[in-house]
């Protein structure tokens, strides 16, 4: 990525506010313990 920051003049591609991703058929309460930990 050393490329792309003198490009855009940051480190990072994205955002962190914005998340999609799959979660494989995991129970919708295991998935929303999960985002609950992540937020702290």
């Amino acid at each position: 990525f050393i490329d792309l920051r003198g490009a855009y003049g940051k480190a990072v591609l994205w955002s962190r506010s914005y998340f999609a991703g799959s979660c494989g058929g995991a129970p919708l309460e295991v998935v929303k313990q999960y985002i609950q930990h992540q937020r702290g």
